[in-house]
Order: structure tokens, then sequence, then C-alpha cells
């Protein structure tokens, strides 16, 4: 960790706790939108250092998102997909050890723009008259394991992996409540198995943790906006807030 609450600036402050109020109206409305969060942590601390600093925010808001939806996962696609992102894991943890900053934020920007194109082709091609049941998606077994890989990958290089896990509970056909419960759990449950990743790689220490607590409180609020405003978006407004938000943190991560 090359930086502390004590190097920060006012306004670099005031940046990153926008970013964490962020992460939780994204973990409570629009899964996805924290990669606008991502972005601001990388520009105002070092890249790997920012994703350490990240790390128990984004808990934060996992813990308020299962609070919020817990009663409408869907298990069964959890399963499906754990085995997958468990390899995705142990493959960015390697990936860490070499990678420097700027190839961290190129490969996962082109992974996120890959992932939104993907869907948006697949939802044309396939533009359902009735919505499926959540889960129920024919090729959601089939697509688990390649989305599990690269959301494991993606979640432990830049916690980036919101975006890449909304893109396959999209293509699998989850409403709103389905998509947002079942991205809260598995969110949780795949952070919190991270934590001891990033501390022996040292990208949690004191001085992130002491940045975090500085932070965190201000996950409270946007959590809260969230919830209220999740029950004012429609569905369809709700599948185009989260492939444009994939889309801007990935044009991010790859311009910055």
């Amino acid at each position: 960790m090359d930086i502390s609450l004590w190097d920060i600036t006012p306004g670099q402050f005031a940046a990153l706790a926008a970013a964490a109020m962020l992460v939780g109206f994204s973990k409570t409305a629009v899964s996805g939108a924290n990669t606008i969060s991502l972005a601001v942590f990388a520009a105002v601390l070092p890249a790997r250092a920012s994703t350490g600093v990240l790390l128990p925010i984004l808990i934060a808001g996992d813990v308020l998102a299962v609070l919020t939806y817990r009663r409408h996962a869907h298990w069964p696609t959890l399963w499906r997909l754990f085995p997958a992102v468990a390899a995705g894991v142990v493959v960015g943890t390697v990936f860490l050890v070499w990678a420097d900053d700027s190839v961290m934020r190129t490969s996962i920007g082109a992974i996120l723009l890959l992932m939104a194109s993907v869907t948006i082709a697949r939802r044309r091609a396939s533009a359902r008259a009735e919505p499926e049941e959540d889960g129920d998606s024919r090729g959601s077994s089939l697509k688990a394991p390649s989305y599990g890989v690269l959301g494991g990958f993606t979640t432990m290089v830049a916690n980036a992996g919101g975006p890449v896990m909304s893109m396959y509970l999209l293509s699998a056909g989850f409403r709103k409540l389905g998509f947002l419960g079942t991205s809260a759990w598995f969110f949780l449950i795949v952070n919190a198995t991270k934590v001891p990743f990033s501390v022996g790689l040292g990208l949690i220490d004191a001085h992130s943790l002491l940045l975090d607590a500085a932070l965190v409180l201000f996950v409270v609020p946007g959590a809260v906006l969230g919830r209220y405003a999740v029950g004012r978006i429609n569905q369809r407004l709700f599948e185009q807030l989260v492939i444009g938000a994939t889309v801007l943190g990935g044009l991010q991560l790859l311009l910055r």
C-alpha cells in the first residue's frame, strides 16, 4: 500500500467519498454502476493500491444489499457459478503478481466492453415475447463457466466483476429483484473470499483499512438512495442502465 488517509487532499477525499456513496447505490439499484467508483479510486490512488482500499467498501455495500434483497436470490445459479469463479480468482491472483497498472486497466476495460457487446448482440438476436423465470434461461448453465471465470478474474484483479456478472444475469433472463438478490449474495461471498488473497498480496494493510474506516459510512446513504430509486425504475430502463454503466466503466479504464 503506497498511500494513507493522511496523504489524501480534501478534494481527493471528497471524490473517494462520492465514489463510496455510488458503491452503495449500485449495490441496491444499478449493479455495474460501481465501475465508475472503480475508475475514481484508480484515478485518485495508485491502481494496485486502489483495489485494496475499494474491497472493504464493496463488502460493506454487499452486506447492505443482502439485508435488502436476501429473499430474492436464485441459489441454483449461484452454485453453478462458484466453481468457475474460484478458478478465475486464482488466475487473477497469479496475474496480479506480475501485471503493472497499465496492463490491469487495459485488460479489464477490454473485457467489460466485450461482455457488454456480447450481451447486446444476444438480446437483439433473441428478443423474447415473454420474460423467462429467473435463472431458467436454457443457456445459463452453459454460459456459467465462461462468465464465472471472467467474473472471478476481473473481481480479483480490479474489483470489476460486477459488470461481467451483470451481463451474465441479464443474458440469463433475470428480472430486477431476482437480479439484485442473486448478485448481492454472489458478491458478498466472493468479495469476502478475496480478502486473504488481497492481504497476502499486500493490497490490504493498516493504512488502507484506516482510509476505509473514513469512507465506509458514505456507503450507507448511497444504499438507502438506491433502495428508494429501484422501485421507480422499470425493467427496460434498469437493463439499459446496467449495460450503459458497464460500457462507461470499460471506456474509462481503457482511455485513462
